[in-house]
């Protein structure tokens, strides 16, 4: 099982992705079956300019695994579970293609990104297949936990 970072909310996690290089390239490892409780559907979400928000909601059921393999990306995480120790925190993570990691999203995590570079491409993993006629989400605003997106100077 790859190794998993911890973070200020109580089952989401981050995992470093192996990376196998040689002369012909490279490969990394995504996702493992005990990774996930199960398998739904994996997506490919590609944002042409540096910028564009796609936030927030969240699930009742589904588990959602994300990475970056293309450019970099913020993604906000809120937790809304309210037996969980965590609830109200908020996380901020940057994935990027340079530091390959995967971002596991338990149900009740609201979340959502915003690219950083141009042409950012995500691998998005579900754990249910999605249903358009009662779709597993709750969706609210991009502003809905203040000013959240802005980068700011250091």
């Amino acid at each position: 099982m790859q190794e998993r970072e911890k973070t200020k909310i109580e089952g989401l996690e981050v995992v470093p992705l192996k990376v196998h290089f040689d002369d012909r390239g490279y490969l990394f490892e995504v996702i493992h079956n005990y990774d996930m409780p199960k398998f739904g559907q994996v997506y490919v979400v590609g944002d042409p300019t540096r910028g564009i928000i796609r936030a927030f909601h969240k699930h009742e059921i589904l588990w959602d695994f994300f990475c970056i393999v293309k450019g970099s990306a913020k993604f906000v995480f809120v937790d809304d579970r309210k037996d969980s120790k965590t609830y109200k925190q908020q996380e901020i993570i940057i994935l990027s293609e340079k530091c390959p990691k995967m971002i596991i999203v338990p149900p009740g995590i609201y979340h959502g990104w915003m690219s950083l570079e141009d042409n950012t491409i995500m691998i998005s993993i579900a754990s249910e297949v999605y249903n358009r006629e009662k779709p597993d989400e709750v969706r609210i605003p991009p502003d809905s936990f203040g000013d959240v997106w802005t980068i700011k100077g250091r």
